[in-house]
């Protein structure tokens, strides 16, 4: 992944700063320690290379072995990894690396749960840009290896047009018109639409996505029909892991899930230092 060591050494520097005060006065010098990261509760690993890659930075010399690779499901007291280094290091790369590895374990998990619930419906799960700022990267990264699909990585690579869009436009069709016009013919053009109305408009623009916002499943299950399958269909908006598998039974082809980075719970892993 691209980036990583910037948003590594940005995390490293909010933490430590000046220096490890603690660590400085009661470690001694080049102490060599091991170390191992535990799971403390069941999950789906996600972000080992980049705790293993926090580690190095910190220390070049570090020796990091990992027991298990990302999508593995994991169980309560498994030992992920293996560590040896200079302890100081050791506890200087601690936190960062365990609050990297812990949130993106969160969200594979969290993903695979929403991912369950559809399994043999044919819709699919996606992520939103309700990321976590600076580490979005990592947080679709995580989504993948929970078995969804990413959605746009961010404003520049797809067009999305919401409902402030159409505001500010003056209508849907006049909105698509001009995104047409600006961008190039590689470029799928998706519409936010929240009444039947506005999805006739929209599939009458041939726009490519249609996005049904904040709809009950009766308006999805007939928008869905008045589509007809001429463009994908996209259902968001207050999906839970209760409520997915009935939207994704209306037919729609995509199910856009915020809560899969913005409210996913960090899992509890824990790193023991020893001899």
């Amino acid at each position: 992944m691209i980036g990583i060591d910037r948003i590594i050494e940005n995390a490293l520097l909010e933490d430590i700063h000046t220096g490890d005060i603690t660590t400085m006065a009661v470690v001694p010098e080049k102490r060599r320690a091991g170390a191992r990261l535990i799971a403390k509760e069941s999950m789906v690993l996600a972000g080992i290379d980049v705790a293993a890659r926090v580690f190095a930075l910190v220390d070049p010399d570090v020796v990091f072995t990992a027991r298990f690779t990302d999508g593995a499901l994991l169980k309560a007291g498994d030992v992920i990894a293996d560590i040896a280094g200079d302890a100081a290091f050791l506890l200087q790369a601690e936190r960062v690396a365990l609050n990297l590895l812990q949130r993106m374990c969160g969200i594979a998990t969290l993903t695979a749960r929403y991912r369950q619930a559809v399994t043999g419906t044919g819709a699919k799960v996606v992520d939103t840009r309700k990321t976590t700022p600076g580490l979005r990267q990592l947080e679709k990264y995580a989504v993948r290896i929970g078995g969804g699909s990413n959605h746009r990585s961010g404003l520049y690579d797809a067009v999305l047009i919401k409902e402030n869009h159409i505001a500010a436009a003056g209508g849907i069709s006049v909105a698509v018109e001009r995104a047409r016009a600006f961008v190039s013919h590689t470029m799928k053009i998706e519409v936010e639409t929240e009444t039947l109305d506005q999805v006739a408009e929209a599939l009458n623009a041939g726009v490519d996505i249609i996005m049904l916002d904040n709809m009950d499943l009766e308006t999805m299950r007939r928008a869905v029909s008045l589509i007809g399958g001429r463009s994908l269909v996209e259902a968001s908006g207050g999906v839970t892991v209760e409520t997915i598998a009935e939207i994704a039974a209306t037919g729609v082809d995509l199910i856009s899930v915020g809560a899969l980075t913005h409210s996913a719970r960090a899992m509890d892993i824990s790193m023991l230092l020893g001899e």
